[in-house]
């Protein structure tokens, strides 16, 4: 990256954007479901100091993903503290070093260097996730760094550490969502092999017996002191979570998730809405040149990385729209290179635009009217507002993450109208917290003993004092 005396329009764009996602990472509570459970994870790693063993509550495992975004939260919250921003911090670092590692591509076609930055940036599903916690962002990027690794060390002979970070990207991608970052890698580049005739190449460049060895001595270690810490892991995180959960959005051996059934194909409408503008203007690049994108072998690298993840999930009816988000670099890079041919730029940018600005004001206008507290998916109001150290908080029936996070793992559950009774018999005050949908499911004696004093739209926090 060569740096300019002259601060271009695209680097303050990137720069604006960044710090419009910092701000939302600092300014948002943790939201429920996936994102306040991932940090609770992480805040239990951190303030236990267990770093092998995933704990959804104190001793209760997690098999449900690998270590690698809970280790970097966890790490966060302990070097900075525990708090929104510090959870969301390293996947707007993990995608700050993405950028950073394709501007490179910008230059070779002596554009801008930020010009894929701002790609990546008004693409909603990247923006989204340059600060979310999940395990999405962490996949993302290890996907990344082995397509690009894998081409750079093909291509750039002067630079051998290309060919030893392609196994560092399987390794962190094993460690990040487990063994799907080969899925997702290996398929496209077996593919441009037989299509360039490439696999004699590939064989002599890349050192794979000392690269199998650096891809186990990264990822085999936790592996393994998982399972012989929580006996049943690998079954259930390899057998359940890879096989059963692709094939059945019904599965019923899943101890941690929600429905995410989908309709089959549900993948190509994910990434037609969230990698808008963009990806709709990536399809017509390439169906104009359509008689020879295939013919190129850098382009034919980047639509085969593009392709086939959303290929793959077609036929899965359990999926959400993160699932696209390995797909987002290569839309990024296809545009950058035919940036000098695109002709309605500006025009792209614009509608790149409209999420980050709507976000903002909308923000703006929510915070103004006094209702933001209000909106919030979220326990953090009801609680920080309500909630004093010497009375016990619950929550109606089952845990919230965001429960659990705010109240640093102190939130306990009441299950029936049994056990409502019995913390009202026992004459001490106490708060619980009850989602709307769920208040009829009280016994109407019970309830009349509870005072509501506070509420969001989603739920209200009640307090028993006798």
């Amino acid at each position: 990256m060569k740096i300019s005396k002259k601060i271009s329009v695209y680097a303050l764009l990137v720069i604006g954007l960044l710090l419009f996602r910092a701000f939302f990472n600092y300014a948002i509570p943790l939201m429920d479901k996936t994102e306040a459970r991932y940090s609770e994870i992480a805040r239990i790693m951190a303030e236990t100091n267990d770093f092998t063993t995933l704990q959804i509550d104190y001793g209760v495992p997690f098999w449900a993903k690998p270590p690698l975004s809970t280790w970097l939260t966890a790490l966060s919250f302990k070097w900075f503290g525990v708090n929104e921003f510090t959870a969301r911090l390293p996947y707007l670092l993990l995608n700050i070093l993405v950028i950073l590692l394709i501007g490179r591509y910008a230059e070779r076609k002596k554009i801008d260097f930020f010009i894929p930055a701002v790609i990546l940036l008004t693409i909603p599903e990247f923006l989204i996730h340059t600060g979310v916690v999940s395990t999405d962002t962490a996949l993302a990027f290890s996907v990344t760094l082995v397509m690009i690794s894998f081409w750079e060390a093909l291509n750039n002979k002067s630079n051998k550490l290309w060919k030893y970070l392609f196994f560092v990207g399987l390794g962190l991608g094993l460690l990040a969502k487990g063994p799907i970052i080969f899925v997702l890698t290996a398929p496209p580049i077996f593919i441009w092999c037989v299509l360039f005739k490439k696999f004699k190449t590939i064989w002599k460049v890349f050192p794979w017996v000392l690269g199998t060895l650096l891809v186990a001595i990264i990822a085999i270690p936790w592996y393994y002191l998982a399972e012989q810490k929580t006996p049943g892991f690998l079954d259930y995180f390899i057998v359940g979570e890879h096989f059963k959960r692709y094939l059945s959005s019904g599965w019923k051996g899943d101890k941690y998730g929600f429905p995410k059934s989908q309709p089959l194909g549900m993948v190509w409408v994910f990434l037609a809405v969230f990698a808008l503008p963009w990806i709709q203007a990536t399809v017509g690049k390439i169906w104009k040149n359509k008689t020879h994108v295939f013919k190129d072998k850098w382009l034919a690298f980047l639509i085969l990385w593009l392709l086939w993840t959303p290929l793959f999930f077609t036929v899965s009816k359990s999926l959400i729209h993160p699932y696209i988000m390995p797909v987002m670099v290569p839309i990024a890079l296809l545009i950058t290179h035919w940036w000098n041919d695109i002709r309605k730029k500006k025009m792209l940018l614009k509608i790149g635009m409209i999420l980050p600005v709507t976000v903002l004001l909308l923000f703006i206008f929510i915070s103004f009217s006094g209702k933001k507290e209000f909106y919030a998916n979220s326990d953090k109001y009801l609680i920080e507002n309500n909630v004093t150290e010497n009375v016990p908080v619950f929550h109606w029936q089952s845990k919230s993450y965001s429960g659990q996070f705010y109240t640093k793992g102190k939130m306990d559950v009441i299950e029936n109208n049994k056990r409502l009774k019995t913390r009202i018999n026992s004459g001490e005050p106490f708060m619980v917290i009850i989602p709307n949908k769920r208040i009829k499911l009280i016994d109407s004696l019970h309830l009349k003993q509870l005072t509501k004093i506070g509420a969001n739209y989603k739920k209200g926090i009640y307090l028993f004092k006798k």
